[in-house]
């Protein structure tokens, strides 16, 4: 383990002095195979990495995630810094390469799949990513634009919508009163969270067209703990709010219609699409989904080390509280014994033991089951190295 810690300081060291690729590049020559693919040869002899296997017990357990054409959502999530994004991007190459057509998703603002697959995949599309047996597409969520489309939402179906109504029976000036709506609120400050709804309920909206139909994994790299809690507990949110906005646009409607018949006019307004009551259904399918246990998963990442094992452990709770299914907890990075006289390496040894002893005393997180995932001795980027480290893994 001491020549481990040697190797990924030498990559560190090159990394901050020289930012460019060619002195990075020779600074992991050793994992060169890592960011290259050669068809005539087999993966395993392209890589060079070196990693810490974990028993097969706790390691087992793929192969109910790979069975059956039936589509499912995975969505990974944790603590910042742990590896959410490598792990989401590693389980959607094994997936692939276990025969089904996949998508991974980035909800997290900021975006890192990109440089977990070597590829630019920004611009808020569908991109295809090579190197996998089945397809495999990649959606960073442009959170700019997933703002401006549920502003233009509530724009045009919620406070303009009353506002017209209100103003048509010459009570606008009542409007201004309304202010437990807090619509100007919603509109220009949307909550934590709402992008990413918004970006949901479109990803599974364009999933129902026949185009993609075949596709029948999809998983989701979520943004660190807090944002992800308040994105789970979000639809709830806005089923109530968008349902009261809605009740008193229709009581509204009715009246001026009522008014306007005396005097033989028509109200226009009232024949224009609902765009509230549209982004209202799309939280509700994504409530529905979060708490679907035939659909959707959360798998937990975390680190060894107790912090990062409290705050997972308050986030299963959190999820249990929201009824959203959730079966794994994935430790990223360990160790492996070491058999050198480096303290630092067994003192770190001791420390990550010790954070999985908590986890299997803790009452939320030993009900789950246990995966483990190696520290490995360079970056893992690109397909060939997502694949190795989903071997090493998703077993």
């Amino acid at each position: 383990m001491a020549a481990l810690l040697r190797y990924a300081s030498k990559c560190q060291n090159y990394s901050l002095l020289d930012h460019g690729a060619r002195r990075f590049t020779e600074a992991v020559s050793a994992a060169s195979a890592l960011f290259y693919t050669n068809n005539s040869r087999p993966l395993k002899d392209l890589v060079q990495v070196r990693s810490i296997s974990s028993s097969p017990e706790s390691l087992d357990g793929f192969n109910d995630m790979v069975l059956g054409r039936t589509r499912k959502y995975y969505m990974i999530g944790g603590k910042g810094g742990v590896g959410k994004t490598s792990c989401a991007a590693s389980l959607a190459v094994k997936f692939a390469n276990s025969g089904h057509p996949t998508i991974v998703v980035s909800t997290d603002p900021a975006h890192s799949l990109s440089d977990s697959f070597s590829q630019n995949l920004s611009g808020g599309n569908l991109v295809p990513v090579e190197g996998v047996a089945s397809p495999l597409y990649a959606l960073e969520i442009v959170s700019e634009k997933m703002k401006e489309e549920f502003q233009s939402s509530m724009r045009t179906g919620g406070r303009n919508s009353v506002k017209d109504v209100m103003d048509g029976m010459g009570l606008g000036s009542m409007f201004d009163q309304l202010g437990d709506l807090k619509l100007d609120e919603l509109m220009d400050n949307p909550p934590p969270g709402m992008d990413e709804v918004v970006a949901i309920s479109k990803v599974m909206g364009f999933l129902d067209s026949p185009a993609y139909s075949t596709f029948t994994r999809i998983v989701f790299d979520t943004a660190p703990t807090g944002h992800t809690l308040r994105l789970l507990s979000l639809p709830d949110f806005l089923d109530t709010s968008l349902g009261k906005m809605m009740e008193l646009k229709k009581k509204l409607a009715s009246a001026s219609a009522a008014i306007k018949s005396v005097f033989g006019k028509q109200d226009k307004q009232l024949d224009a699409p609902d765009r509230l009551e549209q982004l209202r259904e799309s939280a509700r399918k994504v409530r529905d989904l979060f708490r679907d246990p035939d659909s959707m998963e959360f798998i937990i990442v975390t680190i060894p080390t107790v912090m990062a094992v409290s705050e997972s452990s308050r986030l299963c709770g959190s999820l249990r509280k929201e009824s959203v299914p959730i079966r794994r907890i994935l430790v990223n990075q360990l160790l492996p014994p070491s058999s050198s006289d480096c303290k630092f390496c067994a003192m770190k040894r001791k420390e990550q033991m010790h954070a999985l002893k908590t986890i299997s005393n803790d009452k939320e997180l030993s009900q789950l089951r246990l995966l483990e995932a190696p520290l490995f001795d360079a970056e893992i980027r690109g397909v060939p190295a997502l694949n190795f480290m989903a071997n090493s893994i998703w077993k």
